[in-house]
């Protein structure tokens, strides 16, 4: 039985489509035969993922702010989606600082505004609530962080996935715990890498930009630990986590961690090092009191209930993860369809991998 076989014909609805793991997932839920909704913004530049894939003419976009609670409801109330990815945020931890106010607006509202029509509607029977792995009162442990550890955050973004980590939990004990309700769920993934990802302020798409302009890359938090994964690692166990919560129920609701193999929890510069050591190209400058903000010296998650509940394994080491991401953002010369068929590819190969786990 293929696991995620419950996705075909059924209606989708993503929020956050045009985002770089929204579009991602658009492209995976494509190929299994769902028949996909997005609601986002319109794309960054002409070379986020959803451009270059050609995800216009295969998901039903419609342009629309989460913030709009009327114009989502009326949205949902006409798609009649049976399962709602909720990836759209405000993503950036430096963004947070300057727009502390719309990051609170976007991350912890409009997570509010999704489960409200969630909860006014009668179609959708499975929803998974993206939030991040900065959803955690970061001490600075050795350990991973586990599901029912301390929610919090020093900056605004970390902060306002945490308030959004509390407003789902006070929904699932108050709307969505009876068999009859919908089954509602929180995901939490590490630092997650992958092509057409082009934000300001995160590493790989910096680095790439250091590359194509000729310039040296400068760590701001050179020896920050992170659990770098690939985009395709979280996106399969949010699927996995999902096609459990349509097949089984309730049991499966609640918040779950995604995070990469232990050997990929490494500090930025030697990320950094792995890349221009696999595409030849590359310098990193690093300077003394780089940083532009307080960061996280060390974070890492604990993944043993998605582990032993889901059998869901990371299978991606250092070098893949990277060889996947470099070959994703040199793509230029290459068609919509081409791009496209890569990402397939990839998703198909990475389903490979799964498979010789599950032998």
């Amino acid at each position: 039985m293929d696991r995620l076989e419950v996705f075909k014909d059924k209606k989708v609805l993503i929020t956050g489509d045009t985002g770089f793991k929204g579009s991602w997932m658009a492209t995976w839920l494509h190929d299994l035969g769902s028949d996909v909704t997005g609601i986002g913004l319109d794309p960054h530049t002409n070379r986020d993922n959803y451009v270059i894939c050609g995800l216009k003419s295969k998901v039903n976009h419609i342009s629309a702010d989460i913030r709009d609670y009327e114009t989502i409801f009326k949205i949902i109330e006409k798609v009649k989606p049976d399962i709602v990815f909720h990836f759209a945020a405000q993503a950036l931890v430096s963004e947070s600082y300057s727009n502390p106010r719309e990051t609170f607006e976007i991350n912890t509202l409009g997570t509010v505004n999704i489960l409200e029509v969630i909860r006014n509607t009668s179609s959708v029977q499975a929803a998974v609530m993206i939030t991040s792995d900065k959803c955690y009162e970061n001490i600075e442990q050795v350990h991973g962080y586990r599901e029912t550890d301390r929610l919090g955050g020093r900056d605004p973004y970390s902060a306002s996935k945490g308030a959004a980590e509390i407003v789902i939990a006070s929904y699932i004990r108050s709307y969505f715990s009876n068999p009859a309700s919908a089954v509602i769920s929180s995901v939490r993934a590490g630092n997650v890498i992958g092509g057409g990802d082009w934000s300001k302020d995160r590493i790989v798409p910096d680095f790439i930009r250091s590359i194509e302009e000729r310039r040296p890359l400068v760590l701001r938090n050179p020896d920050a630990v992170r659990p770098w994964q690939h985009v395709l690692e979280p996106l399969y166990g949010y699927l996995l986590l999902c096609s459990k919560m349509m097949s089984i129920g309730h049991q499966f609701s609640g918040s779950w961690n995604f995070g990469p193999k232990y050997n990929n929890v490494i500090t930025v510069k030697n990320l950094i090092r792995k890349f221009i050591d696999q595409c030849k190209k590359g310098e990193v400058i690093i300077t003394e009191n780089s940083k532009k903000f307080h960061e996280a010296g060390f974070l890492n998650l604990d993944i043993s209930k998605s582990l032993y509940l889901l059998d869901w394994h990371p299978v991606m080491d250092e070098d893949l993860m990277v060889d996947y991401t470099l070959n994703e953002y040199f793509v230029n010369g290459m068609s919509t369809s081409d791009i496209y068929d890569q990402r397939s590819r990839h998703i198909s190969e990475y389903m490979t991998l799964q498979n010789e786990v599950h032998r």
